[in-house]
């Protein structure tokens, strides 16, 4: 297993490289499908312009590990006239990611999470670090959840994008994965039922997962999390990993904070050693940092953070003896 760090941009300055090689940090994910060269003029990325980025990283002795492709806008997924075009950018980008061999791909739908129907707050948590909370209890308006009907005609919509990637996959090795739906509220089309249901429609060995151990614990826990690292990881469907604590989750609070790996309900040694156990062996990346004192929020908003602030510096280094520890005395 090795770390990856989220950027939202290509356009990182060398100092920020350097401090991510300096916390012993191995890749990158890039969590935004419009950043690479190209995709604001044409729709996907530009292939020798990627090439160079590349390079460029590797000098620094970093790989790519994960991409986004250009978003599934609610235009498309509401068969909006002219929508077409996104599905077409997406198939041409997977061509572009897959000749530049990046290994994992992920591709954004709008319409995956409802909004609206939680209340986001700023949590003050041990020593006063500011962490994310969502809650049931306040929501921000009234809004109805979809109904069956147009939940399975967004299905279809996902349906039509994955029939055209997933031969692309295949063809060029790549993996194509999905995020669960964040926040995990039922019926959302990315969670506990969801994830079988793509695996289910889609059994190419490229199918699989970001699977992200914070969002899977805010829907149930420690228990869900261990089961479905369990299940999906025997199937070699966990591609990658985002790794994040909570506290609460919403069954049994109706809300949850997230927080720093070590403060959180759930032991991530135990996470890692479950994911030891089923043979994966992609990169851990610490999404969603905690701002420390010290640190400026700003750095990290989207994920855009070009400084390497403490807790961005704490997490890899909390991963890095996990994952030692894991090596010396796991099994």
């Amino acid at each position: 297993m090795r770390i990856a760090v989220t950027t939202m941009s290509t356009d990182m300055p060398e100092p920020f490289l350097k401090q991510l090689v300096q916390l012993g940090a191995d890749c990158l994910d890039y969590g935004n499908g419009a950043c690479f060269d190209g995709v604001s003029e044409q729709g996907y990325p530009d292939l020798d312009e990627l090439l160079r980025h590349k390079r460029k990283i590797r000098s620094f002795g970093l790989d790519i590990n994960r991409v986004t492709l250009p978003d599934m806008t609610s235009a498309f997924m509401s068969g909006a006239p002219g929508s077409e075009r996104e599905l077409e950018n997406a198939v041409n980008a997977m061509k572009v990611f897959g000749e530049a061999g990046i290994p994992i791909v992920r591709q954004r739908f709008a319409g995956d999470t409802f909004d609206g129907l939680m209340h986001s707050y700023t949590a003050k948590l041990r020593g006063g670090y500011t962490v994310r909370g969502e809650s049931a209890a306040w929501p921000k308006q009234d809004r109805p959840v979809p109904g069956f009907d147009e939940l399975q005609a967004w299905w279809g919509r996902f349906c039509a994008v994955y029939e055209r990637l997933v031969p692309i996959a295949e063809e060029y090795g790549t993996k194509l994965a999905m995020h669960p739906s964040d926040v995990p509220l039922p019926e959302t089309p990315f969670g506990g039922l969801g994830f079988h249901r793509v695996i289910d429609a889609f059994p190419s060995k490229q199918v699989g997962y970001v699977y992200c151990i914070g969002t899977r614990a805010e829907a149930g826990g420690t228990p869900l999390v261990l089961d479905e690292i369990n299940h999906y990881g025997r199937k070699g469907r966990i591609h990658t990993v985002h790794i994040r604590n909570v506290r609460g989750s919403l069954p049994t609070a109706g809300a949850f904070e997230e927080a720093l790996l070590d403060d959180g309900d759930m032991n991530m040694f135990r996470m890692v050693l479950e994911l030891k156990k089923v043979g994966f062996d992609g990169c851990l990346n610490p999404d969603h940092i905690p701002v420390l004192i010290g640190d400026d929020p700003d750095w990290y908003k989207g994920g855009a953070g070009m400084r390497c602030g403490m807790g961005l510096a704490y997490s890899v280094g909390y991963l890095k003896a996990l994952l030692c520890a894991a090596v010396e005395y796991g099994w």
